[in-house]
This record gives structure tokens, C-alpha cells and sequence, in this order.
């Protein structure tokens, strides 16, 4: 497999896409496209040039995000200005395909999520990556690769951009 992280375009054909959550399938077969031509988020796709029939193999979504200073933790909160809210980035959507479960694509498609986020971070200012995990398995996920529950809201986690530089090297 040979992976290619990409803006979603209409040439990607996203009918056949099953991650197993009828909901995201759902979403990314009938409403990424208009999401994504009105501005409310930015759809990217991971594709298989191997097999550029299959469709994309997963996808995610960014979007600007406000995080509310007090649902911060306050050893984290307490160290920022006291601005009744800071810039973050929403990671709202990331799912890929069952036929390529177990095969690290989602770790992939996290990556390069984080990657974009701090590139665009040079020039638009995110204190944080925060996504929201349907369930516990999602949640679990995200904990294993450094994101934090909110205290009054654990199916909703986050990550600060610096602790994410750091991790890649990129500060």
C-alpha cells in the first residue's frame, strides 16, 4: 500500500466507503462534499495509489475550533492568558476503511491531521488539536497517542501543538 494524503476532490469516489459507523459512512458519502464547498470544514482523504479503484482507504476533517479557557485543566489553564477563550483546531471526523483495519491507517491519517495543523499553525495561531471520540475505543485511541480527556468532558480530548512539535521534532 502506498498512501497519498490529499484535499478531497470529486474524482474521489466515496460510495463504497464502510468504516463500520454507519453514521461517518454516511457523512462522508453525502455531506463531505457540501461541508467542505461551504467552508465549514476541510475534508482530507488517504489513498492508495497501488489501487486507485478502491476509492480512499480513510479520511479526516479540520476545522478552527474556540476551547473555552475553563474547560482546560487548570495546571494547563492557569499558565495561559486569561482570554475567556483560545485558538484551536478541530480534528471533527477521522475514520478509515474495515478493509484496511489493523493495517496503521488510522495512526496515518492522525499524523498527517497533526502534521497540516502545525504547518498551518505557522501562520494561524492553535494552542491545541482537540478531537471528539465517539466511543470509548476512539477515546481509547487517542489516549494511547498523547491526547488528554477535558476534565468535565472525557469523550472530548486534546493535544497542545507544542507537546505535538515536540513529538515530531518540529518546534
Amino acid at each position: 500500500m502506498r498512501l497519498v494524503f490529499e484535499a478531497l476532490a470529486s474524482a474521489h469516489d466515496r460510495r463504497g466507503f464502510r468504516c463500520g459507523v454507519p453514521a461517518l459512512d454516511r457523512w462522508f458519502q453525502e455531506q463531505a462534499g457540501q461541508e467542505e464547498r461551504r467552508n465549514v470544514t476541510r475534508v482530507f482523504v488517504a489513498v492508495d495509489r497501488e489501487d486507485n479503484d478502491a476509492g480512499p482507504v480513510g479520511f479526516y476533517t479540520l476545522g478552527m475550533f474556540a476551547l473555552a479557557l475553563g474547560d482546560l485543566p487548570p495546571e494547563i489553564s492557569r499558565k495561559l492568558p486569561r482570554y475567556p477563550e483560545v485558538p484551536a483546531t478541530l480534528i471533527g471526523r477521522l475514520a478509515r476503511a474495515e478493509r484496511v483495519k489493523g493495517l496503521g491507517v488510522g495512526e496515518l491519517l492522525l499524523a498527517d491531521a497533526v502534521k497540516r495543523i502545525l504547518l498551518a499553525a505557522r501562520a494561524v495561531a492553535t494552542f491545541a488539536i482537540v478531537v471528539d471520540a465517539k466511543d470509548e475505543k476512539a477515546a481509547s485511541f487517542y489516549r494511547i497517542l498523547g491526547f488528554v480527556p477535558f476534565p468535565r468532558r472525557p469523550s472530548r480530548l486534546f493535544l497542545p501543538t507544542a507537546t505535538a512539535a515536540a513529538a515530531l521534532g518540529t518546534r
